[in-house]
């Protein structure tokens, strides 16, 4: 277009930053492009500037969006709302808290924003608490506006991370609205299967699963998940059998699901072959959630060898997700000698961790190899690493 001296105007630029905004292309570009519209007299356009703040938010560049956003002569809604996402996936959600008490006006976007935003940073309870704010904000109480699919996944998925009672009977209030008011879309329901089974109520994630008009591999994997956390991982491979046989394919997470369930089962012939057959039958090529479900699958059948040999030849370094089940399965089988090699790896990997120590400290004291023992607990206290006290807690369901 350039080359042809034809002219780029407001319209142009919106689709190409958006273009501009995909992993594949260098944070520079999005630059480049600012500078041109800049050139061109077009970035007093709402549209220009609302698409710059998403693709600097984008590259993680929340300073320049921020910049953006606070020269644009006109801050409407679609420009607040991005700026609000801009700073939640970047994790200032005061900031963006900030900004949505500010607004003259908002939509369900704004809300959902905030609400998705305190999940995305591990701030469940927020989450809840600001959908229940929501929920009794007169906007919703005079129906001028209604939470979306998008608000009730977040607050779902709050519930599920959060656990206990007041976090289950939260969702199964979410729940009984959604049956009252509203059609349950399918990343709802499996959401709701999800919590369900996250919660121990594995007899609700069935139900919900078993009257979905439409399932997506995802609303598939939940269940599998569901099956697997409550001991039923027969049923989770089975389950796993009728959904190939449905025609649908198999996804990293699908695996994921089901090799755990394979490492709990103790299904190892099965676990073997579903993880050496993931390039060629599902083009999955494993992961490191991967490797560490076959390393739990082989340490909890005791078969410390071939575990071993799997963390060594691994294609990448192994994290601390892998060495950890690895030497909490050589306690369990007392293989000292493995336990040290594997224990060693991971305290580089996690210096200020105590249950590293600990856990490494206990395999040696109980062979009774008090020296080892006693020198893994002195390290902890010459390197001030403090010991979390442990603790019991009953919840009255």
């Amino acid at each position: 277009m350039l080359a042809n001296q034809a002219s780029p105007n407001s319209h142009t630029f919106p689709p190409i930053l958006k273009a501009a905004a995909a992993a594949t292309f260098p944070p520079h570009l999005g630059t480049a492009l600012h500078s041109q519209a800049f050139k061109r007299g077009v970035l007093s356009d709402p549209f220009i500037g609302t698409t710059l703040v998403a693709l600097y938010a984008r590259k993680n560049e929340i300073a320049d969006a921020r910049k953006v956003f606070d020269e644009m002569p006109q801050q409407g809604l679609v420009a607040c709302n991005a700026m609000l996402n801009a700073l939640c996936t970047n994790g200032d959600t005061d900031t963006a808290l900030w900004l949505f008490d500010s607004m003259p006006s908002r939509d369900v976007v704004s809300w959902t924003t905030i609400v998705n935003g305190f999940a995305l940073n591990g701030k469940f309870g927020a989450a809840v608490q600001f959908f229940s704010k929501m929920m009794h904000h007169r906007d919703v109480l005079y129906c001028l506006l209604k939470p979306n699919e998008a608000t009730f996944v977040s607050v779902i998925s709050s519930c599920a991370n959060l656990g206990g009672k007041p976090a289950l009977d939260c969702g199964k209030q979410v729940h009984g609205y959604l049956v009252v008011n509203a059609s349950l879309g399918v990343f709802v329901e499996t959401s709701l299967i999800d919590l369900y089974g996250k919660m121990g109520c594995l007899n609700y994630s069935v139900n919900v699963f078993r009257v979905m008009v439409s399932k997506e591999v995802c609303t598939w994997n939940a269940m599998i998940s569901s099956l697997s956390s409550n001991g039923k991982d027969k049923e989770a491979l089975d389950l796993f059998d009728k959904m190939k046989a449905e025609g649908l394919k198999p996804n990293s997470i699908t695996l994921v699901a089901v090799l755990t369930a394979c490492a709990r089962g103790k299904f190892v012939t099965e676990g073997l072959e579903l993880f050496r057959s993931m390039s060629n039958d599902f083009k999955v090529e494993p992961v490191m959630e991967h490797y560490g479900c076959v390393i739990d699958l082989l340490g909890r059948a005791g078969h410390l060898q071939e575990a071993a040999d799997i963390v060594r030849n691994m294609p990448f370094e192994p994290d601390a997700s892998v060495l950890g089940a690895f030497l909490g399965a050589c306690r369990i089988h007392g293989a000292i000698e493995l336990g040290e090699e594997i224990g060693r790896k991971l305290l580089k990997l996690q210096t200020q961790h105590c249950g590293q120590y600990v856990l490494l400290s206990s395999i040696n004291a109980e062979k009774e190899r008090w020296n080892h023992a006693f020198d893994l607990r002195k390290e902890i206290k010459e390197a001030g690493i403090q010991k979390i006290p442990a603790y019991s807690m009953v919840d009255q369901t």
